[in-house]
């Protein structure tokens, strides 16, 4: 039991001291900031114009990396059908993601990304 509460004290001590050294980071960074507080307003909604139309193209990159390879584990469509039923299949849940499809592209995340993101 003792061996637990060390590790449990130690492991305390090493929070608080990553997040004493985050606070200072951050103190630091907002002082160089205040110092550098004469930036031109054109520079600045330049960055922010550039980094949300960086942010946009999010929404057409490919999710998944392995898609349309011989290597893909997502692949892996199993299906039954039973009597006269409709067939069921785990395709519908992988198959837009197999396909190398973008988030603009999935049926639920595509409008809701299309909606967020500029």
């Amino acid at each position: 039991m003792a061996r637990h509460a060390a590790s449990k004290n130690r492991r305390r001590a090493v929070l608080r001291a990553g997040l004493t050294v985050a606070a200072a980071g951050a103190a630091l960074g907002a002082g160089g900031a205040a110092a550098n507080a004469a930036v031109p307003v054109g520079t600045v909604t330049g960055l922010v114009t550039n980094s949300v139309s960086g942010v946009s193209e999010l929404k057409s990159l490919q999710l998944h990396p392995l898609a349309n390879t011989g290597v893909d584990p997502l692949d892996n469509a199993v299906g039954t059908q039973v009597a006269d039923f409709q067939p069921v299949s785990t395709a519908m849940a992988t198959d837009n993601i197999t396909r190398g499809q973008a988030i603009e592209d999935l049926p639920v995340a595509g409008p809701a990304a299309a909606s967020l993101l500029p």
